[in-house]
């Protein structure tokens, strides 16, 4: 999640609308499955290696390198080809050691992982007999996270939760986020039959994904920028919008694999 601008009624504007947009393509595509689905996970998956290549400062040639080799696990979980396997998890492996060894560069290697793990959580999750619901809780819980988190920490102040390395952050916020996942969780579960096992743990997702948030922010603060890109407006890039995401859904597909 970007860090509010100097121009709080503008930026909020600007955010709401490009976040009620991006809410709107994933709904269309979670709800849809399938290859659209897929697709829309792998492109974003490869924006957020393209971005995390810039952050790792990589130069032109070995950017294009590791697009290339975390294009491959991302194809292989396609609905044509293997789907969330055990061989995604071979080919993150091998492209990690890849970029590793012919960049020469574990940092930028690790984004393989970074990118990859989430995508194959969400396919994963989409793809199991309550796919639906499971993908939309993982999704859901994560953006109801980001909107307590900002109402409750511009609302309420006080101390701030890392402030080396996101002055912005509060604990107010970090506990309007894991309230406002509590709540989704169990509206999810009073509504439509989420386990409530899953919307308990929501709280502990919600906690992943302000970490996640956190990570983000420390990665771009040794990168020297204040976001991960400039492709969408009021949020920064696709890292940005999606940090939380990154942390959250492999514990979700963990909870759901281990019928927790």
């Amino acid at each position: 999640m970007a860090e509010p601008g100097p121009r709080p009624g503008k930026e909020l504007q600007t955010r709401t609308m490009i976040g009620v947009a991006l809410i709107a393509i994933a709904l269309a595509a979670l709800i849809a499955g399938g290859p659209l689905f897929w697709l829309l996970a792998a492109v974003a998956g490869v924006l957020m290696q393209a971005e995390w290549a810039d952050l790792a400062k990589a130069s032109a040639n070995d950017r294009r390198l590791s697009l290339f080799a975390v294009s491959v696990p991302l194809a292989i979980l396609s609905p044509f080809a293997a789907g969330p396997s055990y061989l995604s998890l071979a080919l993150m492996a091998a492209a990690f050691l890849f970029v590793a060894l012919v960049c020469r560069s574990a940092r930028l290697g690790a984004g393989i992982y970074y990118v990859g793990l989430p995508v194959l959580a969400l396919l994963y999750l989409r793809g199991h007999e309550h796919g639906l619901l499971l993908a939309f809780w993982t999704l859901g819980l994560v953006w109801a996270t980001d909107i307590g988190a900002f109402f409750a920490g511009r609302s309420l102040g006080g101390p701030k939760l890392a402030p080396t390395i996101s002055p912005s952050k509060t604990w107010s916020g970090l506990g309007g986020g894991v309230v406002a996942a509590l709540l989704f969780g169990f509206v999810l579960h009073g509504a439509l039959g989420l386990p409530i096992r899953l919307a308990a743990a929501s709280g502990l997702l919600a906690v992943a994904a302000q970490l996640g948030d956190l990570f983000e922010s420390w990665l771009k603060r040794r990168a020297g920028v204040k976001d991960s890109g400039n492709l969408l407006p009021g949020h920064g890039g696709v890292l940005d919008r999606l940090d939380g995401v990154v942390t959250a859904a492999p514990i979700a597909a963990l909870l759901v694999a281990s019928g927790w």
